[in-house]
């Protein structure tokens, strides 16, 4: 395996992309795009152990952080840019997932000889998961698309009624992020993202839009997004499939920092059908 971690994947006028690619051989092999999920990062709990299962059945593996998620280049797993967070929102993640396809085929990718452009698949958890299908809907780049634990609508995840209207009073609505107690912003330039942009934004239109096909995992105890919500996007496309991992919790039992030899067992079972379902 070659690896080639913490790199930048920059644009001009851009934020950088901090990155990593593992390379499963030296020849040409389909490529896994990993979009992490929400006050998530590439190195976030398991994600650092999971390159090398797929190095291990044949799969290059690009793992990157959203430009906005509120980490930096020297702190690739703190938030330490409260302000870039605040200023995130879905349609800087699409950006961000576009330039990192861009990059893929372009001269400044020097691995590009070894990854076949012609099979990239793409992978997230969470919103993530929800970029993820928001993208392979429209980028027919995209030949494949594996999603765990998927939000299904995107519009559902603001406040409504007397919190929306204190947050638009405000211009800024504070989340706690209780592992690392701290109080996370979000500027209502967000939810005007949303508001702009709500036909681009749904995901249940998009999952109806697929030409590909998409694996959706979900476990059965998610406490974050309801396992619903991968259940109606399986019934709007027939070339959608669902695996529902017993007693599974919306990271697979997995929290950050994990340090442990292992990986979960309900983590084990989602890579082992995503890999199945990746070398069909």
């Amino acid at each position: 395996m070659t690896a080639k971690e913490n790199f930048i994947i920059d644009f001009e006028g851009q934020f950088p992309l901090v990155s990593d690619l593992y390379l499963a051989a030296d020849k040409k092999l389909p490529v896994i795009v990993y979009c992490h999920g929400y006050k998530g990062f590439k190195d976030w709990g398991h994600l650092p152990y999971i390159p090398a299962e797929f190095n291990k059945s044949g799969f290059n593996f690009l793992k990157f952080n959203f430009s906005h998620n509120g980490t930096t280049f020297d702190n690739p797993t703190e938030f330490n840019d409260l302000d870039a967070f605040g200023k995130n929102n879905y349609s800087i993640e699409l950006q961000d997932v576009q330039h990192v396809l861009n990059w893929l085929e372009s001269d400044k990718n020097e691995f590009r000889d070894h990854i076949d452009l012609n099979r990239i698949y793409l992978m997230g958890h969470s919103r993530g998961a929800a970029i993820s299908i928001l993208t392979a809907a429209s980028d027919k780049r995209i030949k494949k698309l594996t999603t765990w634990s998927t939000v299904g609508d995107l519009g559902r995840r603001f406040p409504t009624g007397k919190k929306l209207e204190q947050w638009k009073k405000d211009g800024v609505m504070y989340v706690d992020n209780f592992r690392t107690e701290q109080n996370l912003p979000h500027y209502y330039q967000f939810y005007e993202d949303y508001l702009n942009n709500k036909d681009r934004f749904d995901v249940k239109s998009a999952e109806q839009c697929l030409k590909i096909p998409h694996l959706l995992i979900h476990g059965t105890q998610d406490e974050s997004v309801y396992l619903g919500e991968s259940l109606h996007l399986m019934s709007l496309n027939e070339l959608t499939s669902l695996i529902k991992i017993n007693k599974g919790t919306h990271t697979f039992g997995v929290s950050h920092p994990y340090n442990k030899k292992e990986l979960p067992v309900h983590v084990q079972q989602a890579l082992k059908y995503t890999i199945s379902f990746f070398s069909l």
